[in-house]
C-alpha cells in the first residue's frame, strides 16, 4: 500500500467551507462547517485517487510546501 500526504486549503465561503488539493486539479468540495469540509474533502480525495487507479494512472504525489509572511498593510 502506497501512503501519501497531501496539502488541503479550506476556506471560509459565505456560510459554507470550500476544500481544494492544490495537488489534485478539480479536486474541490464544501462543507457546512470545518470538520464537515475535512470529512467531505477526504472522501473527494478517495475518490480521485480511485478514478486515476480505474484508470490505470498512478496517485500524484505533492511536492510544494506551504509558508507564510506577515506583512505590515500600508509600509512600502
Amino acid at each position: 500500500m502506497n501512503v501519501q500526504t497531501y496539502r488541503i486549503i479550506i476556506e471560509p465561503d459565505g456560510k459554507y467551507f470550500h476544500a481544494y488539493v492544490p495537488a489534485l486539479p478539480g479536486c474541490h468540495t464544501f462543507g457546512k462547517s470545518l470538520a464537515d469540509a475535512k470529512k467531505r474533502i477526504r472522501e473527494a480525495i478517495l475518490a480521485y485517487l480511485g478514478s486515476l487507479r480505474k484508470d490505470g494512472l498512478s496517485a500524484p504525489t505533492d511536492n510544494s510546501f506551504e509558508t507564510f509572511e506577515t506583512i505590515k498593510v500600508g509600509e512600502r
